[in-house]
């Protein structure tokens, strides 16, 4: 009995580490914003977004992964295709900073140990926390700076498809939406100790932002053995 629980051990760690490497690479695309100002199409990326993530293949279906992307989200009513926004015609830009640690899980078995040419699609989701500046509109529709920065925590959902038919390189296309629980990114909730005028927009809906773009990683790391977990 011993030895038949050392040698399903001794199965069940194998097929855990088959595919444990670790990968280290750059986010490229653009970025484009959805809330209370601006365009409401969900794939429109109008800003360059650029960031540097981290995989941690945990088995041949599951990574841990954490990344940090840089963009300059921008809002424009006249992109919009709604009249009312259009007539409007606020505009912002606004510096934004994301961290975010998560899961990605593949579709098919990720092992980059046996040689071979892989491909598929993943799924990624986890946390995310975005830094940006805050401002307001005022009663004149002229954007006014706080001065003020704040947090705006979210869940981001990513869709992807990866190979690695450049060797040791690997290349994946994504498009990943973040859910946010703030509505200040757009200045549409301006803090009330100061001058601004109250909010507008659908106060029931928080913002959302997105990236679009390739992600190029380099995977290292010997096969190990005998882990757990």
């Amino acid at each position: 009995m011993r030895y038949l629980t050392i040698v399903l051990l001794l199965i069940l760690s194998n097929h855990v580490c088959q595919s444990q490497t670790h990968e280290l690479g750059v986010f490229l695309g653009g970025s484009n914003f959805i809330g209370d100002v601006g365009s409401s199409k969900y794939i429109a990326p109008n800003k360059p977004a650029i960031g540097a993530l981290y995989k941690w293949n945990r088995s041949p279906r599951h990574a841990f992964r954490f990344s940090v992307i840089y963009t300059e989200l921008e809002g424009k009513d006249s992109k919009s295709d709604d009249p009312r926004r259009q007539q409007r015609d606020y505009s912002f830009t606004n510096q934004l900073i994301e961290a975010s640690a998560g899961l990605e899980f593949t579709f098919f078995d990720w092992d980059l140990h046996d040689g071979r040419i892989k491909a598929t699609p993943y799924l990624y989701s986890g946390i995310s926390v975005a830094y940006h500046d805050n401002f307001y509109f005022s009663r004149q529709g002229v954007l006014r700076d706080e001065n003020t920065s704040s947090f705006a925590y979210g869940i981001p959902m990513v869709l992807g498809f990866k190979t690695n038919v450049l060797g040791n390189l690997i290349i994946a296309a994504e498009v990943g939406a973040r859910y946010t629980f703030s509505d200040e990114i757009d200045g549409s909730v301006p803090d009330y100790d100061n001058e601004a005028p109250v909010g507008f927009g659908n106060t029931n809906n928080n913002d959302w932002y997105m990236f679009t773009g390739l992600t190029l990683t380099y995977t290292f790391g010997k096969k190990p053995c005998f882990c757990v977990f």
